[in-house]
């Protein structure tokens, strides 16, 4: 396949072709006539794909075209002209973040109302961060000089482009951006125009203006201007090409003070690579810069100022001279630029950045077989070490912004750079960075494949963006420095996780007393890189189950650098010190195994399980094996179901039958939590367990979700659904939640439940007083028990799915030990985040007392109170009656324990007196009154059948 014409109709071609030159598609672009090596570079050009057959060549061109088709779908309105919504055309829309649905609230928005924050804005200029969105607020400026790799297209061209780098700051650091396209071509104009609207935006992000102009505008914007002024295509580049340069540079063990440089390419990116890599120790004596005419010298007539500071004055005129004992070359040119023969001339371990894209000056197979000792990086995302300017804008001026920078200094730029080469040299542990990718795996151990971070990697925002700040503090032009830079960053964080600022209370809670957490499937990827974070974070101890090689090769491959120890490795002083290590259980060779069997064997005898049976469950399934660890205390809590063998079910009801339930409860629950965008925390039950429950089972449901919602720190408001509301559609199942919100107000007076209701009801305070001004329910509800299984599910994945809601869970309620099932398509962060609800649980049922392992753990009853573990179970109000004592059977205890965690103090009163079950709760004491003849109802809600 031939092509004849200018490198930019080349280059839009391949483009619009989406052609992939691997390593059986070298594609080498040839310049027939000399002209300026810049993005933007016209000269004609011969373009052919070598060792391609005729096949591969239509495969590759319907390809191309389905990718272009592709492309203007993504684009383009989907069926009509629509106002607002997802139907419009292009990539952005102005979304409105207050109410405007009265009269009321229009006078507010604006006139009259909105005259009080004009006033207030002319008197004190500081203010207009706080009344408008102007301190979050980008404008993308762009004249459409130097487009991509498209050249002078016109600013109308363009703004797509400027639209998907809007986008870009939005999706990666929560930044409102505007794109602005201006028909201007002298700088000196185009400057004035950015300058004018320094009232209306908090930064500029100037792109794709051709150099020099670009020069010119921005140093002239700059001086006029009191916000953040930045030229993306020059030191956004700058900052990545200097990361991964930093972090070759390590690889290699060389100095940046002792390389010698060689660039292609004097455009406005290759200046300011330069000028940043000589901010950060390069010699300026040691670098060589190349354009069309050759080497940059200094007996050269006509340079520009930019090109100048880098003449030099050595023997070297061509660039294949200028390779010569090399140890780093910089390509910011054009395709095929760079030959094998120029790479054999560099020095030992040469670090080659082919930066043209979409085909670089080398391809990197080409680059490899020549010098099999290089470092190589290019721009593109299908070969490893892909240079991505959105690695680095978004939360360079997220920081820039969130600090009131006035200017973007070099130190800003140097500690973006530092944020950036730390990162990557840390083992990465999220999985959305190979799922952003269609579900491509890529190594992320640091080393020559992996020198800077995906643009994926969550991590970028939390890291970048406090740098920057605190340089900008540090330089002296934050108007707003950031005082508490932690808690900054851990609202960042949240940004990225939006369950992170939620689970925040819970993950501080872990550090109070460390638990052992096992987790079934040891050998999934996600599982590993959890549990890099939780031993990073302090989260718990975790154990894993699966073959010892297989953990060990995913260990390296994913470069989380855990340290694992074996069974036969641990040492009784490493089982009495704090745990630093991660521990593997391989149960072919671990000598627990028959412990194990036994065990298992003892709980199932009689329930169809031969010895036999016991061996082959714990040797082939994890989760078996990880509840009889809990069972024996060998660990405190345990995850599995990342790797579904059975179904949900079937498995909860082995679980249930290794660890037993908690006293009086016969049979467990699961619950959902979602995490919603300006909603919060719902949690949604029983969204996993039981079928058709009745109304003590309902009661039961309730109590438990109820304690398990306290966990989280949250006061629990919990709502019984119904397609009714107190009373409204008379049916037998109204009927029955009815009966079950009955129970649980007696059992918990003092928790806000109200029900039956329908869930508009449960949500909105105005239409719960107009049906029931006296509600228990005192605010919205947080607490939604459903019905039934099926509508526990519906509404729980109907609301996750429309309102874009993070999912905890499942969480799974009743068992007498921490243990959790969670679903196979749970996330690596999912996992955090059970992890910590597993071990703060763990830490729960410990302080309660625990229970006591014996034959049968399910009617066990605790020895201790929920808030004092060493007070006494009973005290007196009054004279202590024993003939009432002996009356309260182990049932009757078992149902009073499951009070104590509900409602913290019981009362029965019968004919002979009264007697106090429980403690005093600190703050006041919680009584619940029941008349004897009632008792045996209340003992009922214990007593529903388990699975």
């Amino acid at each position: 396949m031939n092509l004849t014409g200018n490198v930019a109709q080349a280059r839009t071609f391949l483009v619009s072709q989406h052609l992939k030159p691997l390593s059986k598609h070298h594609v080498h672009v040839r310049a027939t006539t000399p002209s300026r090596p810049s993005r933007s570079r016209t000269g004609s050009v011969t373009c052919r794909a070598s060792n391609v057959a005729n096949e591969g060549d239509q495969d590759d061109e319907d390809e191309g075209k389905r990718f272009r088709e592709m492309s203007l779908d993504y684009h383009r309105v989907q069926s009509g002209f629509i106002l607002g919504g997802a139907t419009t055309a292009g990539k952005l829309s102005v979304v409105p973040t207050r109410r405007l649905s009265n009269q009321q609230e229009l006078s507010l928005a604006y006139s009259p109302g909105v005259a009080h924050c004009c006033t207030d804005i002319a008197e004190d200029p500081d203010k207009v961060n706080e009344y408008t969105a102007r301190g979050n607020l980008v404008a993308v400026i762009s004249n459409g000089t130097a487009v991509l790799g498209l050249g002078a297209i016109g600013p109308l061209a363009s703004k797509p482009v400027m639209e998907g780098k809007a986008v870009l700051f939005k999706k990666f650091a929560g930044i409102d951006a505007i794109d602005l396209e201006v028909d201007e071509r002298d700088p000196s104009k185009l400057a004035d125009i950015v300058c004018a609207l320094e009232p209306t935006v908090g930064a500029v992000n100037l792109e794709d203006i051709k150099a020099p102009e670009c020069f010119q505008v921005e140093e002239e914007c700059r001086a006029r201007m009191n916000i953040p002024v930045f030229h993306d295509d020059q030191h956004g580049t700058a900052i990545v090409v200097a990361a991964a340069v930093k972090n070759a540079l390590v690889v290699v063990e060389k100095r940046v003070e002792d390389i010698k440089v060689v660039c292609n390419g004097a455009g406005a990116a290759a200046i300011a690579c330069l000028n940043l890599l000589v901010t950060m120790g390069a010699r300026r004596e040691n670098i060589l810069v190349c354009d069309s005419s050759g080497v940059v010298h200094s007996e050269r007539e006509g340079l520009t100022a930019q090109k100048a500071a880098f003449a030099t004055s050595g023997p070297a005129r061509t660039l294949e001279e200028a390779f010569e004992g090399a140890d780093v070359c910089l390509g910011l040119s054009v395709a095929g630029a760079f030959t094998p023969a120029m790479l054999e001339r560099m020095a030992e371990r040469p670090v080659v950045m082919a930066l043209s894209n979409p085909i670089p000056e080398i391809m990197p197979d080409l680059a490899m077989e020549t010098r099999p000792d290089a470092v190589i990086a290019t721009g593109r995302s299908d070969f490893p070490n892909q240079v991505n300017n959105v690695l680095c804008f978004p939360f360079l001026f997220r920081g820039a912004l969130d600090c009131g920078a006035t200017d973007i200094t070099d130190a800003m730029k140097v500690a973006t750079v530092e944020a950036i080469a730390k990162l990557a040299r840390r083992a990465s542990t999220c999985d959305s960075v190979s799922a952003a990718y269609g579900g491509a795996t890529s190594a992320t151990d640091f080393g020559p494949l992996y020198l800077i971070p995906k643009p994926f990697d969550p991590r970028l925002l939390s890291e970048i963006a406090p740098a920057v700040a605190q340089a900008a503090a540090t330089s002296g032009v934050a108007s707003r420095p950031i005082a508490d830079m932690a808690r900054y960053k851990q609202q960042l964080t949240s940004f990225v996780y939006r369950t992170n600022l939620f689970m925040g209370q819970m993950f501080e809670k872990t550090k109070e007393s460390v638990q052992r957490v096992v987790l079934a499937e040891g050998e999934d990827a996600r599982v590993l890189q959890a549990v890099r974070v939780a031993v990073d974070e302090g989260i718990c101890a975790p154990i894993l189950i699966g073959r010892r090689e297989k953990i060990e090769l995913l260990n390296r491959q994913l470069g989380l650098k855990l340290p694992l120890r074996f069974h036969d490795s641990i040492d009784e002083e490493d089982q009495d010190g704090a745990q630093s290590f991660v521990e593997v259980m391989d149960i072919r060779n671990d000598p627990r195994y028959k412990r194990y069997h036994k065990e298992y064997f003892s709980i199932m005898a009689r329930k169809g399980i031969s010895p036999d049976t016991a061996k082959y469950h714990i040797n082939t399934n994890p989760t078996v094996l990880a509840a009889v660890m809990v069972r024996l205390g060998d660990a405190d809590a345990m995850l599995s179901g990342t790797i579904p063998r059975y179904s949900y079910h079937r498995e909860m009801q082995r679980v249930a039958s290794i660890v037993g339930m908690q006293p009086g409860v016969k049979f467990p629950a699961g619950m959902g939590l979602l995490v919603m965008p300006n909603r919060g925390a719902h949690f949604f039950a029983d969204t996993q367990v039981t079928q058709e429950p009745d109304a003590e089972q309902l009661a039961s449901i309730t109590l438990m979700a109820s304690e398990a919602v306290r966990r989280f720190g949250l006061t629990p408001r919990a709502a019984l659904l119904s397609h009714s509301n107190f009373g409204s559609g008379p049916s037998p199942k109204q009927e029955t939640i009815a009966r079950a919100a009955r129970l649980v107000r007696e059992l918990a007076p003092d928790l806000e439940v109200d029900g039956e209701m329908q869930a508009l009801t449960a949500l909105n305070k105005a239409v719960r007083d107009s049906r029931m001004p006296d509600s228990a329910l005192v605010g919205n509800a947080n607490l939604f028990v459903m019905p039934n299984l099926d509508a526990a599910s519906i509404s729980y994945q109907l609301v996750k799915g429309l309102s874009n809601g993070m999912e905890v869970g499942p969480i799974t309620l009743g068992l007498s030990r921490s243990a959790h099932l969670v679903h196979s398509a749970i996330s690596t962060r999912g996992l955090v985040n059970m992890l910590a609800v597993a071990a703060v649980e763990a830490q729960h049922l410990q302080a309660a007392g625990g229970t006591p392992r014996q034959d049968d753990p399910c009617t066990t009853a605790s020895s201790a109170s929920l808030d004092d573990p060493g007070a006494p179970l009973f005290s007196t109000a009054g004279s202590w009656d024993d003939s009432v004592v002996s009356a309260l059977n182990n049932e009757v205890l078992a149902l009073c324990i499951m009070v104590i965690q509900a409602a913290r103090t019981l009362i029965i009163r019968n004919d002979d007196g009264t007697v106090v079950v429980g403690a005093d709760d600190s703050a006041r004491r919680r009584i619940i009154v029941i008349d004897a003849r009632e008792l045996p109802l209340i003992v009922k809600v214990r007593s529903a059948a388990l699975v």
